[in-house]
C-alpha cells in the first residue's frame, strides 16, 4: 500500500473513472491519505461523481508518470465504501490544510471521505510489464 500512495501522491493529478449511467465519467482528483491501514479520497458530497458512486461503486483510478523512461502508470480498482466518520475529516485537514476553504465549516457542502474495498493495484510500463501490487 505504501508504493500506492506514493505514487498517487507524486503524481496529481490522478484521475477516477465512474458509471453515470451508460456513460463514462474521468475527473482529475487530488486528495488521498492513509488512515487506519486503508487509502482514503475524497470529493465533494454535492458533486455528481458522488451520486455516480452511490449510483454504482465500481470504480478506477488511473495515473501516470510521464516524465520517466518507461512511462509506468498504475491501475487501482475497488468497490467504493463512504466513511463519514468526524475523526476522517480531521486526518484530512493535517494531510491537506487547504481543504477547510473548499469545505468550510458553515458551508452547505462537504467532503465525503471513501475507500476502496476489495481493491486490486497493478502498476504497468511501456515495455509490457505487469506488477499486482498489495493493497
Amino acid at each position: 500500500m505504501k508504493e500506492v500512495l506514493k505514487f498517487l501522491e507524486e503524481h496529481r493529478p490522478f484521475y477516477l473513472a465512474t458509471i453515470d449511467g451508460a456513460q463514462a465519467r474521468v475527473r482529475p482528483m487530488g486528495f488521498v491519505m492513509e488512515f487506519e491501514g486503508r487509502l482514503y479520497f475524497g470529493a465533494g458530497d454535492q458533486k455528481n461523481v458522488c451520486r455516480q458512486m452511490k449510483a454504482n461503486p465500481q470504480v478506477e483510478i488511473s495515473v501516470t508518470d510521464s516524465g520517466a523512461p518507461d512511462s509506468p502508470w498504475l491501475r487501482l480498482t475497488g468497490r467504493v465504501v463512504f466513511d463519514g466518520r468526524p475523526e476522517l475529516w480531521a486526518a484530512a485537514l493535517k494531510v491537506m490544510p487547504h481543504l477547510a476553504n473548499i469545505y468550510p465549516e458553515t458551508g452547505s457542502a462537504r467532503m465525503a471521505a471513501f475507500y476502496l474495498q476489495e481493491a486490486e493495484a497493478v502498476f504497468y510500463d511501456m515495455k509490457g510489464s505487469v506488477r499486482r501490487v498489495k493493497i
